[in-house]
């Protein structure tokens, strides 16, 4: 029974599953902060990095290929605050090609433990996958709105929802969230009378 444990411990510590569960729970990562949501992609990429993070404790490893890694993290930061994106963007995908393929180490700090064709591979996959998504995203928040929202108050919509606390209408051919301090049935005509960031304060309108 001890010799099946600890054939079962050994699979485990394999460094070409540890790279896999580095990167794929760093793109997860990436993806939670480019699109913040549901917290799904939060906790799959924290479990992934859990996993990767006992493997690293039970691996050799070179030190230096994990500070590279967290470098490829501030660069991906510098990204989205900065007025270079490109350049801090293509800095952290080389930074997390670089650190996560040597972060094990094999028979030499130079050589590195994982597959060469599953590294080559895998670089080339979310390297293309950063880039593409990333740039996507900066885009999106560079965008100037089509509109100024100061311009919608005093606009007339109509309510998709019933709302009170909460609630969405359509106005200014867009679909915005709403509240307002008497409940508003589905359907009715609406005034924005005022905003509180993207959350519109509206009033029925007497028919």
């Amino acid at each position: 029974m001890y010799n099946e444990h600890m054939n079962d411990v050994d699979i485990l510590l394999n460094p070409n599953l540890a790279y896999l569960f580095l990167v794929l729970g760093f793109l997860l990562i990436l993806m939670a902060i480019m699109t913040p949501g549901t917290g799904l992609l939060e906790i799959g990429g924290l479990i992934l990095l859990i996993l990767a993070g006992w493997e690293i404790t039970n691996l050799p490893i070179n030190a230096w290929a994990l500070g590279i890694l967290l470098l490829a993290a501030i660069f991906f930061l510098l990204a989205f605050r900065q007025s270079r994106p490109q350049l801090y963007l293509g800095l952290s995908i080389l930074a997390l090609v670089i650190g996560s393929t040597f972060l094990f180490r094999g028979e030499t700090w130079s050589q590195p433990a994982v597959n060469p064709f599953l590294a080559l591979t895998v670089s080339v996959l979310s390297s293309g996958f950063i880039w593409l998504a990333a740039r996507k995203t900066l885009e999106a928040r560079r965008i100037s709105p089509s509109h100024s929202l100061e311009s919608l108050i005093g606009a007339i919509g109509e309510a998709k929802t019933e709302i009170f606390e909460d609630g969405s209408i359509q106005v200014a051919g867009e679909l915005w969230s709403a509240r307002s301090e008497k409940t508003i049935p589905a359907g009715s005509q609406v005034r924005v009378i005022g905003r509180e960031g993207f959350i519109l304060e509206v009033e029925a309108i007497n028919q």
